[in-house]
């Protein structure tokens, strides 16, 4: 199908499509357990930095990105410059850049309206879950409905979990630390997906690199990270094909 077709047009066959998105939102329920408690905690911190329920829901629906979005609240809350904010908020998600490009062969045949939906609902989660299809050779032209199936549903489940934190405040007690939650859903994710030896170094170089440059300003060193585990990866693949 062209790229260049109306949206309309590129809903014709949506009928077929359904059962694929269907089994992306199946496969995303699991990870929406870690959604709904780092929704939470981004809900509480917004309304805690001073903002009102709905600038906090605004923010949570635009940003879209749990780490982000904590940060830009402590920032909020320590009244920074309004630039600091917006840049902070543009570094911490310059990794999904890469996991465009990574979905940008898979999607060559979508209209450009429905990559731009694809696009808004990029997370990590979805992407780990939406390019799980991609070692079948035979159901790959099924990936961006799957990734769609998986991302709309972990988008309504954290706002959801965001508006909840919202009007929850702050009576949840920091000591629950709700938003580890997250972090052991991503590592949950990760550990079977290392099938090789090359993706196994990808891991342990980003991991190191992110515990390295933890105390980086604006979360610098995430993007460090991501940055170095790919290069890891293509370089241990280089070398193994030669």
């Amino acid at each position: 199908m062209p790229s260049d077709v109306c949206f309309a047009e590129s809903t014709a066959d949506t009928p077929s499509r359904l059962p694929v998105i269907y089994a992306g939102a199946r496969a995303a329920i699991p990870v929406t357990v870690a959604a709904v408690p780092f929704g939470i905690v981004t809900g509480i911190a917004a309304i805690e930095a001073g903002l009102s329920p709905a600038l906090a829901m605004l923010m949570s629906a635009s940003i879209f990105a749990g780490a982000a979005q904590l940060a830009s609240s402590q920032l909020i809350a320590s009244e920074a410059l309004p630039l600091v904010v917006v840049l902070t908020v543009w570094i911490i998600n310059l990794r999904h850049m890469l996991y465009s490009a990574s979905l940008a062969s898979h999607l060559a045949g979508v209209s450009r309206p429905w990559q731009g939906l694809m696009a808004y609902l990029l997370t990590d989660m979805a992407y780990i879950i939406g390019m799980s299809m991609d070692g079948d050779r035979h159901r790959r032209d099924e990936l961006p409905w799957f990734f769609l199936g998986a991302a709309a549903t972990i988008w309504v489940v954290y706002q959801l979990a965001n508006l909840l934190g919202i009007y929850l405040g702050s009576g949840v007690p920091a000591a629950w630390s709700l938003e580890f939650i997250a972090t052991l859903a991503f590592i949950t994710l990760l550990i079977p997906a290392l099938v090789d030896r090359c993706l196994v170094i990808a891991a342990l170089v980003g991991g190191v690199t992110a515990v390295l440059g933890a105390a980086l300003p604006y979360n610098l060193g995430l993007l460090l990270a991501a940055l170095a585990g790919i290069l890891a990866g293509v370089l241990a693949e280089e070398v193994r094909r030669g």
